[in-house]
């Protein structure tokens, strides 16, 4: 069984798998063994630091010559940063969390296709609108930042597809081995995109330890809340929390985020911990799909690894 979807067809891909564009961690050796793999690698530029992308950008050309594109966090960059990018000629452009519709047609202009990621449907609407080539669907179980008062993804992919037809979409949250990528697919979806599964790679820019931290780890360790961006004074939209594994800053100030807010010295505390060693530098972004991984592979190698698990998957379920 091939895999073949209007994913795969537009980007001449041969997987249904894309990586997530997680801000530092989905560095250019990521990106570059995804499309090795087969699948579309996203390369997670956040804000679009440019000496960022100066070290990151060339390990993508210089390991790979298939597809790959690059993601923006769309509330936190400007026109100069999403020009910059195109220059380096990326097949595709993701924007995530914001107002994509500054930066539509520019990307268009390039050649390159423009994925927007949608958290509602009113966010997929707006997608559609803007005519976005590729819409990904993301569920609350998602690692890392999503809608604070979103919907899990098993409902919301199949009511975004329905929306969005003939726009392919992409499935993302929770999604951390090839029978969520064959899921994604009976839902209605295009593929999928996985972060969580990505950043346990030997090619992800995370510490070891936090590796380590995602191969323990399990669902029922995560959680999404606000706090640990209050504490760092991170400017993310109050719309979006994130979720991530266990933190001892987060067991303190559970549920009182309000009061964190207005506590100068609780915040000068947690960047005081972070700098003693007592706190990781980071959170540990998760998504519930964590107790699914329990390696670190090389990414170029999972690509494969879920595709033949999704078309497994899928065939099990066609001979039932």
């Amino acid at each position: 069984m091939t895999l073949s979807t209007a994913f795969t067809e537009l980007f001449g891909v041969r997987h249904p798998i894309a990586s997530a564009p997680m801000g530092g961690s989905a560095g250019g050796a990521l990106t570059a063994a995804v499309s090795r793999g087969g699948g579309l690698g996203l390369l997670g530029s956040g804000d679009g630091d440019r000496d960022w992308l100066a070290r990151e950008l060339p390990l993508v050309a210089e390991g790979t010559t298939g597809p790959w594109g690059i993601g923006f966090l769309t509330w936190q960059i400007d026109v100069a940063a999403v020009e910059h990018a195109l220059e380096h000629g990326p097949r595709a452009v993701m924007l995530s969390f914001g107002d994509p519709s500054p930066y539509a047609e520019r990307v268009r202009r390039a050649g390159a296709a423009l994925i927007i990621q949608v958290t509602d449907l009113a966010e997929a609407g707006r997608a559609v609108d803007l005519g976005a080539d590729v819409i990904v669907a993301q569920g609350t179980e998602s690692g890392g930042h999503g809608a604070r008062h979103g919907r899990s993804t098993l409902p919301f992919v199949p009511v975004v597809v329905d929306l969005a037809a003939p726009v392919p979409v992409l499935a993302a949250g929770g999604i951390a081995d090839g029978r969520g990528v064959a899921a994604a697919l009976a839902l209605g979806a295009a593929g999928a995109l996985l972060g969580t599964r990505f950043q346990a790679t030997t090619e992800a820019l995370v510490a070891p330890s936090t590796a380590r931290a995602i191969v323990r780890g399990s669902g029922e360790e995560t959680e999404r809340s606000s706090v640990l961006d209050t504490a760092r004074g991170s400017r993310w939209p109050s719309r979006y929390t994130a979720r991530t594994l266990g933190h001892p800053f987060l067991d303190r100030w559970r549920g009182r985020e309000a009061e964190l807010a207005a506590d100068p010295e609780a915040r000068q505390a947690y960047q005081d911990g972070v700098a003693r060693g007592e706190l990781p530098a980071l959170p540990l972004w998760a998504g519930e799909g964590i107790a699914l991984i329990d390696d670190l592979p090389s990414a170029a190698d999972l690509v494969g690894a879920l595709a033949g698990q999704a078309e497994d998957a899928l065939a099990r379920a066609g001979r039932r």
